[in-house]
């Protein structure tokens, strides 16, 4: 609706991030390099954890869409807040097509991951299990049922593992696996994302912008970016939501910049709507 009005060709600030509006920020950076280099090195277990918003998802398809064919089947558990027998079924049917009968037990699917495994280490292959939302395992007690997967099929693995358990969550998971003893000592990467700076703020925001199309670099004056770094707290997701209705009431407005005054306009929107919800 304001792309013409701000000569955008897209609207920058959208949630959904392509190779074009990523923003390599140093943390997300280090993180990535972690996580493929556990990946790569099939290490048994790569920890990522960051506050919500904070872009820990988005970095993770990054490096998954990146793996080279050896590096299959793939899993992505998006919602594992089940019990062990639900979790591992669903995740027998994640990697191996073949598990689509749903009456198999807790046995099947456990075999049927060995069976998978076993494959793919027969083929130099390498499987890829990552759990988003991972902090919420400790409440259905599956962090050791994830440990025991990693003992399946490994007696003819040449590697460490044949396959790279991703835990990706907020950081009370760093405190759940200090509990798990066993599972904690087979992690080879540990990744905490930080906030943004005010300067990786600034500077996402008009990597943002120009992704978007936008030739200015000035349409956030400064007093407007020191005004989002203060209330979205160096949170990319919050920045987004901010910058995105700024736009919105600018173009509502006719207004040439973004000022601080139309940022605190947009921050009182969306409090007075979290207070409603």
């Amino acid at each position: 609706m304001y792309e013409a009005h701000w000569n955008l060709l897209r609207k920058p600030f959208d949630a959904k991030v392509d190779a074009g509006t990523y923003y390599p920020s140093e943390s997300h950076q280090a993180a990535a390099l972690k996580i493929h280099y556990a990946i790569e090195q099939r290490r048994a277990v790569a920890l990522l954890c960051g506050e919500s918003g904070a872009g820990k998802s988005m970095l993770l398809d990054s490096c998954l869409s990146q793996l080279s064919d050896h590096f299959a089947p793939i899993a992505r558990i998006v919602y594992p807040a089940m019990p062990a027998d639900q979790l591992l079924k669903h995740i027998a049917r994640q990697i191996g097509p073949q598990a689509s009968d749903s009456t198999h037990d807790l046995c099947c699917s456990i075999e049927l991951i060995e069976r998978i495994l076993r494959h793919n280490v027969s083929q130099d292959c390498h499987a890829v299990l990552a759990i988003d939302e991972a902090h919420l395992l400790q409440q259905f007690g599956t962090l050791e049922t994830l440990r025991l997967i990693l003992n399946l099929a490994n007696d003819n693995c040449a590697y460490e593992s044949p396959i790279t358990l991703i835990l990706c969550g907020s950081p009370s998971l760093i405190s759940h696996l200090s509990k798990h003893s066993s599972l904690e000592d087979r992690v080879a990467v540990r990744c905490l994302i930080e906030r943004f700076s005010f300067e990786d703020t600034v500077a996402y925001i008009q990597h943002r912008m120009r992704a978007g199309g936008c030739s200015r670099d000035d349409v956030f004056d400064m007093r407007a970016m020191e005004a989002i770094q203060m209330l979205a707290q160096g949170i990319p997701r919050r920045i987004n939501r901010l910058c995105d209705l700024s736009l919105m009431i600018g173009f509502a407005q006719e207004l040439r910049y973004v000022s601080s005054a139309t940022i605190e306009s947009a921050h009182l929107e969306l409090s007075s709507h979290r207070r409603v919800a």
